[in-house]
């Protein structure tokens, strides 16, 4: 039986080259963030086996999965000529997909989480019909200009765990307080993201902060968000049903003195991406940290 590798070799690399363009690994862990959240935040009231057995939020959270994974198409489809400056290593990946092959993998995304969205309820459907139109919109317009951009994407990333909010009903104040910590911190994240990717920005006309007001403007933005996020660190610290994922937010305080101390002292894209790296570790390593929280009750709907 004769084997054709030079075939295998071809699949294997449209493969990754679709992980690439879908951010496999983001979508991954966007699961497995609402899934914690669920746990330990959303949902405190039910056992976890309730929450794991749950099809609503299986559904929820793979129609999320599904629609993010078309927003990254849709924005890889946007962004590609930029891209090739920003990002060169991942555009060539990309490549080994064409752009129709990507787009009908956008609208059989989308379509995908749909059906699923519809498995939950109508308003179920009604969100993520509105979240993809947003995606769309944000990747073909509202990118391309400073301070709408910013807050939209930012937006878009948290609603994800709106969803998951809403289906719970829990409108505590310890989980608007979360979400005011997480929005800020993507927002640096964000802000960082365009102090990196300024030379494709350029070419592309997109009129971010950093091109618009200039580096010093938003590393003194960066700043400020960066102090402004030590408040509701305090009042998260004021809930002792956080427990030990208290010891993350004292973590998090020196990250970001650290990341602060490198920001000021960065001027290349080089120096811009070793510390969105450091961002986008403290983000993981805070998803993680939610199995910190009150070790007591978690202990207690395990039994």
């Amino acid at each position: 039986m004769h084997i054709n590798y030079s075939t295998i070799k071809q699949y294997i690399l449209k493969v990754f080259s679709l992980f690439s363009v879908v951010r496999g690994y983001n979508i991954i862990t966007l699961a497995i963030a609402q899934y914690l959240a669920s746990i330990f935040i959303f949902s405190p009231q039910h056992s976890l086996k309730k929450v794991l057995l749950d099809s609503n939020l299986f559904f929820i959270v793979l129609a999320s999965t599904c629609v993010v994974a078309g927003g990254y198409i849709i924005n890889n489809f946007y962004d590609e000529e930029k891209d090739k400056i920003n990002r060169p290593v991942k555009s060539k990946i990309d490549t080994y997909i064409s752009q129709n092959t990507r787009l009908s993998f956008y609208f059989l995304l989308n379509f995908i989480g749909f059906l699923f969205a519809f498995f939950v309820s109508f308003k179920a459907v009604l969100f993520f019909s509105i979240y993809i139109f947003l995606i769309w919109f944000y990747s073909h317009k509202l990118q391309q200009y400073p301070f709408v951009g910013l807050i939209s994407v930012t937006i878009l990333t948290i609603l994800p765990f709106f969803a998951v909010f809403v289906y719970y009903k829990n409108f505590s104040e310890v989980i608007f307080i979360h979400a005011v910590f997480l929005f800020v911190l993507l927002m640096i994240r964000e802000l960082v993201k365009n102090l990196e990717n300024m030379d494709g920005d350029i070419l592309a006309d997109y009129q971010t902060i950093p091109i618009r007001f200039g580096e010093n403007f938003t590393k003194k933005i960066i700043t400020i968000f960066s102090i402004f996020i030590l408040f509701p660190i305090y009042f998260l610290w004021q809930y002792p049903e956080i427990g030990w994922m208290k010891f993350y937010f004292y973590f998090a305080i020196i990250v970001l003195v650290v990341f602060l101390t490198l920001l000021w002292k960065s001027s290349t894209r080089k120096n811009y991406i070793l510390i969105h790296n450091i961002l986008k570790f403290l983000i993981f390593a805070g998803i993680f940290s939610l199995m910190l929280i009150d070790k007591e009750i978690i202990i207690g709907r395990l039994i």
